[in-house]
């Protein structure tokens, strides 16, 4: 598939904007079309660094190991935890998941964004660490929807789909855990609305760091 062409429509970091990178936790019940919207994202944000989990999964036909996961086997995984070498990691569908802390940990070195695309369990698992990251998740817009995307996908046996809309409607109510919810009806949409918000968020307070040393001067007063 070819990416889609350059959206000159997605916004700019300003000069008044943090140059700090940050980290952006990112998730969405299977068949929301987050694929779709990060191929959107990566055309409009060509510096955002995309995290890539490791899973214990099969490739399914068209993913590249190293582009869409680091495909390892049970084994591996296992001793990735045992070593602590993992930020996150969670079991679904009898499969690991999980990023590693090197990953991270070089975006931060660099002064990236980066979006770390993980499961619920994953970001639950980040809260609870207080892991410093801003948390957006993608919605479908309506479970009849989300059927339709699972089923003309034409991946997984009817079985299968029962088991991942049931496991999607578990993770929609989980949705209080997040700072942003994004409603995917159009991916290109979607994809300027994540982009809005990882914009705004340079321009936070609390991440702001003035240019000019005599408005440094009055930020860092006492007086």
């Amino acid at each position: 598939m070819n990416p889609p062409p350059e959206d000159k429509s997605a916004p700019q970091r300003t000069q008044a904007a943090s140059t700090a990178g940050i980290p952006f936790v990112f998730s969405a019940p299977s068949g929301t079309g987050k694929t779709t919207v990060c191929q959107h994202l990566r055309s409009l944000l060509p510096n955002l660094r995309f995290s890539i989990s490791h899973t214990t999964r099969p490739p399914r036909p068209g993913e590249v190991d190293g582009r869409d996961y680091f495909f390892v086997t049970r084994e591996a995984f296992e001793k990735n935890i045992a070593d602590g070498e993992l930020l996150e990691w969670a079991r679904v569908f009898d499969n690991y998941y999980g990023t590693t802390r090197a990953t991270v940990d070089a975006a931060t070195r660099e002064g990236a964004d980066l979006l770390i695309e993980i499961d619920v369990q994953g970001a639950k698992t980040l809260r609870g660490m207080e892991f410093p990251a801003v948390f957006i998740f993608l919605l479908p817009p309506s479970l009849d929807e989300l059927a339709s995307r699972l089923r003309r996908r034409g991946t997984d046996a009817e079985d299968k789909i029962e088991m991942r809309l049931a496991t999607g409607r578990e993770e929609i109510r989980a949705l209080p855990l997040y700072d942003y919810a994004v409603v995917n009806v159009d991916p290109a949409q979607a994809a300027r609305d994540i982009a809005a918000i990882m914009q705004a968020e340079h321009h936070r307070t609390g991440r702001f760091s003035a240019p000019a040393e005599d408005i440094r001067g009055l930020l860092t007063s006492d007086d």
